[in-house]
């Protein structure tokens, strides 16, 4: 027996955007698209440091410029999540109405699912509207029919169903199968975010940001993206864990908790988050410096095909940060960067510099490698 509850549409971030807008050049924020956001493709990111060693320039650091952010091969938010979550508590015994359809739907009986839920659709009910919309857009039980689902999705919204008010919100941004109206998709979008869908919350702080420009759209959005956070989508977390350290009058106890967010949104799988964790370890940000965690986060987010953790991985190997020297290794993640068009001048010297053997091995080793 099932439960009458809400459908919870996880897997519509799987089929929608996470994020719909592009935020505003500060401290790299997960893009408007459902693949991670790299550092700049135009220069080196993140410059590496020794302990002791200071950038060249501060300023630039401060202001976290993105201007040349490029949408990285990273996974999908599904694929990110609920890594490393505590068990759930023991169920409670529930004696409230069944909802068969919805029963029905987890089954996989998508055409008893849509049968009963159809007709209460027809009747004004808000969760079996979303239900038949979510059918109609995946074509279970149904023909694939994206116009009837935004249909229907608009019913539901209409009613107040959080998850419907989401989908919705992006079908009214996207103006594919309805007239675009952002206004509109804006207040479902607040609203959403305010009865707890948690891809909403992660979308409206987007929206807050590139709307209100500024420290101040910054302070506007973290409540949303807290919210998301804790609810496990990592473009949110790894959100928090930078605007802890891009806003100035935070309390110091958020202020010590960015790594802890970052952390949480590499460990989900999250490859931007893992190329930020390898900097931060090495570079001493958001705590004290571990050579020996930031190489092991800089190299997973490498094997996971992050253009520029595979260049600074160049670096660590060549400097013996967190690793021993191995100029093979070293030359083998350049070359697999500059394919990638991450130019690099110091490593082109320093595979220019190496044996003609070991240029040979290290092309060699980027021709078998695979992204884990």
């Amino acid at each position: 027996m099932f439960r009458n509850a809400r459908l919870i549409l996880m897997s519509a971030v799987a089929a929608a955007p996470a994020a719909m807008l592009l935020l505003p050049a500060v401290p790299a924020f997960a893009q408007g698209s459902q693949k991670a956001v790299t550092r700049p493709l135009e220069g080196n990111g993140e410059t590496l440091q020794r302990e002791g060693e200071t950038s060249a320039d501060p300023s630039s650091q401060q202001k976290g410029d993105r201007s040349g952010e490029q949408p990285s091969s990273g996974i999908t938010l599904l694929e990110r999540m609920g890594t490393s979550l505590p068990p759930l508590p023991p169920e409670k015994p529930y004696h409230g109405p069944v909802d068969e359809a919805y029963g029905a739907y987890q089954r996989g009986l998508y055409v008893t699912a849509l049968a009963k839920a159809l007709p209460r659709a027809e009747a004004g009910d808000a969760v079996a509207q979303t239900l038949v919309a979510e059918m109609m857009m995946r074509g279970q039980g149904i023909a694939h029919d994206a116009k009837g689902a935004a249909f229907w999705y608009g019913q539901a919204a209409e009613r107040g169903d959080p998850a419907a008010m989401f989908q919705y919100a992006l079908i009214l941004m996207q103006g594919r199968y309805v007239t675009r109206d952002k206004a509109k998709a804006d207040e479902y979008m607040r609203r959403a975010a305010e009865a707890g869908n948690a891809s909403a919350q992660f979308n409206w702080a987007q929206i807050l940001v590139a709307d209100n420009p500024g420290e101040k759209g910054l302070k506007l959005a973290l409540p949303f993206y807290e919210k998301s956070a804790e609810q496990g989508i990592s473009d949110a977390q790894y959100a928090v864990a930078q605007l802890y350290l891009a806003i100035h009058d935070l309390p110091t106890d958020k202020k010590a908790k960015a790594r802890e967010w970052l952390e949480r949104a590499a460990k989900a799988g999250y490859d931007t988050a893992q190329l930020d964790m390898g900097l931060w370890y090495v570079n001493g940000v958001g705590g004290e410096r571990d050579y020996d965690k930031g190489f092991e986060w800089m190299r997973i987010a490498a094997l996971r095909g992050n253009v520029v953790a595979q260049n600074k991985l160049a670096h660590l190997y060549i400097n013996a940060l967190g690793t021993r020297p191995n100029p093979v290794e070293a030359a083998k993640w350049y070359v697999l960067s500059r394919r990638a068009g991450l130019p690099d001048p110091a490593l082109e010297d320093f595979y220019l510099g190496i044996e003609e053997d070991q240029q040979k091995q290290a092309i060699e080793a980027a021709n078998r490698f695979r992204r884990s």
